[in-house]
């Protein structure tokens, strides 16, 4: 498979929840797009200021061993945790396991502090090559506020009381020309009646006058508990799943949305959309939307904004996985010859020579399903079980 021919993966994000019960469901509409016995790497870097960081990736790790060991993942923790020790993410022994890695999580940390130690890092540039050769970005909490153009300093804002701004972020989605900012915890609800901790802490007030402080032109996306967004470039459509909605706000765009005046003011929004030129869409879960609404969408070519090392070495790691996966899956010739000898006695109706070396095929790893357009042949793993 040759790099020009590979779509970019899907990019999942979770409002929150990644270890609950809905996580699963979420988790899943990543595992769907993943091939059997997947690599999943975890990365630490968002919560690597932290003394316990490899047990907050490492209780993601187990929830997906346990919960999701349907998929049969082969986790590795990639500990990325702080530039210029021997965790830095700019290290490249501790980031093999991206370099294989057919799903890449990150979750939960700081924004800010993912930000200071990816951008520009060779972990970064890993994950955007391997994410342009179609493998999965699952992406939480602060990494998802992370990946945007500019990323909410929730705890300098929140428990510092830093006056507001906003932090120049990894801008992930600049390369296929969109502008996007994403806000997790959208309805979070933790200060109760006293305080409103929605807009990921903010609460409306406080956010209505963040979002002042954005230029033009930018669509905030603002993702509920306990839900997740899937952007699918390879379909070009982005799904809601899990319990609750997303909000999408275009920011220097006024035309008609999905909200009306009531359903506004109940959101909080009546002052953005009066005083901003904007104007709001909401999608509940189950709901899905072409990937145009986040605005002009392109698809980049291949490693176009990348750094060219980078790129060509990930693109090697590639191409050579895909060789060895060409190698494992070719037929030897004694498979083909018992094929073509049960494809035979099948024509003849000799069922119980056909069964026979069905049986023997078996026997030697392989296993032959029979479809409308002829025998279908693949290799059983060793513990894939029969």
């Amino acid at each position: 498979m040759f790099a020009e021919h590979v779509t970019p993966g899907p990019i999942v994000m979770f409002g929150s929840g990644e270890t609950s019960p809905s996580g699963r469901k979420i988790f899943e509409s990543a595992f769907r797009h993943l091939p059997e016995n997947p690599r999943v790497a975890l990365i630490e870097t968002p919560a690597g200021f932290e003394l316990n960081s490899s047990q907050v990736i490492g209780r993601v790790g187990e929830f997906i061993k346990h919960r999701l060991q349907n998929y049969r993942p082969r986790i590795e923790i990639v500990p990325a945790r702080k530039r210029g020790t021997d965790f830095s993410p700019n290290n490249p022994e501790i980031l093999e396991p991206l370099y294989r890695a057919d799903m890449i999580f990150m979750g939960p940390g700081s924004p800010t502090y993912a930000v200071r130690q990816l951008s520009d890092s060779l972990a970064w540039g890993v994950i955007l090559a391997r994410h342009r050769l179609g493998k999965v970005l699952t992406l939480a909490s602060a990494a998802v506020i992370a990946i945007s153009a500019y990323a909410l300093p929730v705890y300098e804002i929140y428990k510092v009381g830093d006056e507001l701004h906003w932090k120049e972020g990894l801008n992930l989605f600049a390369q296929y020309g969109l502008q996007l900012i994403f806000i997790p915890h959208w309805n979070n609800n933790d200060g109760g009646e006293e305080l409103d901790t929605s807009r990921c802490f903010m609460g409306q007030e406080r956010f209505n006058g963040l979002i002042e402080l954005l230029p033009q032109n930018h669509t905030v996306i603002g993702i509920d508990e306990k839900t997740g967004l899937v952007v699918d470039p390879q379909t070009g459509r982005c799904d809601v799943v899990g319990l609750g909605s997303v909000t999408l706000i275009h920011k220097g765009q006024l035309h008609a949305g999905a909200f009306s005046a009531s359903e506004l003011q109940e959101a909080g929004l009546e002052q953005v959309v009066d005083n901003l030129n904007a104007h709001v869409h909401k999608f509940a879960s189950g709901e899905t939307f072409s990937l145009s609404r986040l605005g002009f969408y392109r698809a980049p070519g291949p490693g176009e904004g990348l750094p060219s090392e980078i790129w060509q070495s990930v693109l090697d790691q590639h191409q050579a996985e895909q060789g060895r996966m060409d190698e494992e899956t070719a037929l030897p010739g004694a498979v083909i010859r018992l094929v073509e000898q049960r494809e035979k006695a099948r024509e003849q109706k000799d069922f119980t020579t056909a069964d026979r070396l069905r049986n023997e095929l078996d026997e030697m790893g392989w296993r032959v399903k029979d479809t409308q357009a002829g025998p279908v042949v693949e290799k059983v793993s060793q513990d894939n079980g029969r």
